[in-house]
């Protein structure tokens, strides 16, 4: 009796998706050239004279034609934040979204508007992975990526300035370009490996070398309304950020809940063990109550799913997938540990709306995947996230300590 009861029951839980419900659908979709195409690679190739073959590639994607979609950023509520620039051809978005998650946080703080430089991050973040590959004699990932928290340890240690004072663009480009000036930088730490030419002074000078001639010198003082700085001073007196303030959130059932962990993937190339790890409707929560507090959040996952889609922008979970409610604890790490969940992609997550009785993010983004919807070369560079699809595939978030303090009371 009591399986024919057990048995009974399932298929009335399951008969919302089973039995006269629209289900999502799919297609194959052939996806043409798009801004990074159009825009990217022809600047790279105005600069190095070489033509860029276009590729039509097919993939299986959910149909979102005819869907009530709320792709429009006029239609959330949005806390202050510059306009999304491009990341160019570099795999830098984890600064690009921190630093702009730190902008933000300048206006929140101060009511300052002003542009942080991302590629002073950038270069100096390449020196400390040098190092450690010194340190570690060739244990430790030389890559282009990295995390959303490598900003805050890079401006504990060289500060920060006014894009500005560095923009990193040298030779009449419009879109950064990182792809020679790594394969070099990373050719030569092969080389000292093979011949064990261990001399760290000597190492890093060349690395920095290396990045001077493709990157330009960065500055060691600034000028700001007539008063000069150095990076340190500017960060701390200027931009009156203290990364000390910032925490980085994560939720995976792989390590205990309610500990600081180390988030285990090759861009936590340092291996930090500072990620607050709670469960998903506990990261949910602080999530919500963050945004709804007036903060922004750098937010990093995958965003290689076939719900979404780059003709609108929209970010789903389809059925087919994964029924909305079945995603939890398990259906997510699940798909971390089988690697179909990655760590992708960090964006900025500047605004929210509520819709239907769900949550919608406004997702800001400095990859070429978010401009394919627009007119020319002016782009939204914005995606909107449906509540599910965060849920089940954004890892983790960086914010104000201030946004999340009674969780984190909740830590040992």
């Amino acid at each position: 009796m009591k399986n024919i009861f057990v048995s009974v029951l399932a298929l009335l839980l399951a008969a919302p998706f089973v039995m006269g419900q629209p289900r999502d659908k799919a297609t194959f979709k052939e996806y043409k050239p798009g801004y990074y195409q159009n825009f990217i690679l022809k600047d790279i190739s105005q600069v190095k004279k070489k033509q860029h073959p276009k590729k039509m590639v097919k993939m299986f994607l959910m149909d979102q034609l005819g869907l009530n979609l709320p792709n429009d950023p006029a239609l959330y509520k949005t806390q202050w934040h510059f306009s999304p620039v491009s990341q160019g051809n570099t795999g830098t978005c984890w600064c690009f979204s921190t630093t702009s998650m730190y902008e933000s946080e300048v206006y929140r703080l101060t009511s300052q508007k002003i542009k942080i430089s991302e590629m002073f991050t950038v270069y100096w973040e390449y020196v400390e992975k040098a190092r450690r590959y010194v340190r570690e004699r060739g244990n430790s990932l030389f890559s282009e990526g990295s995390e959303g928290n490598a900003v805050a340890r890079i401006f504990k240690m060289y500060g920060a300035v006014p894009e500005e004072a560095y923009t990193g663009l040298i030779g009449g480009r419009k879109f950064y370009d990182h792809s020679d000036m790594y394969k070099e930088m990373n050719t030569y730490l092969k080389s000292v490996k093979e011949t064990n030419a261990w001399n760290e002074e000597e190492v890093l000078a060349t690395i920095r070398n290396i990045m001077n001639h493709y990157m330009g010198t960065p500055p060691e003082l600034v000028t700001w309304k007539g008063k000069n700085y150095t990076p340190k001073q500017f960060l701390k007196e200027v931009l009156k950020i203290n990364p000390e303030d910032y925490v980085e959130i994560l939720s995976y059932e792989q390590e205990p809940f309610w500990e600081q962990v180390e988030y285990k993937v090759p861009d936590n190339w340092w291996h930090s063990k500072e990620y607050y790890n709670m469960p998903l409707d506990d990261f949910m929560k602080a999530l919500h109550n963050a945004i709804r507090k007036g903060y922004t959040v750098s937010i990093g996952g995958d965003v290689s799913e076939a719900g979404f889609s780059r003709e609108t922008n929209v970010a789903l979970i389809p059925d087919f997938d994964i029924p909305s409610a079945y995603i939890n604890d398990d259906a997510r790490q699940f798909r971390f540990s089988n690697h179909t969940t990655t760590d992708d992609h960090g964006m900025h997550l500047v605004g929210y709306l509520q819709k239907d009785g769900n949550y919608w993010y406004l997702i800001k983004d400095s990859s070429s995947g978010s401009r394919n919807v627009g007119e020319g070369d002016k782009k939204f560079g914005y995606y909107f996230f449906s509540e599910d699809y965060v849920k089940l595939k954004m890892m983790g978030f960086t914010v104000h300590k201030d946004a999340v303090k009674d969780l984190l009371k909740k830590f040992k």
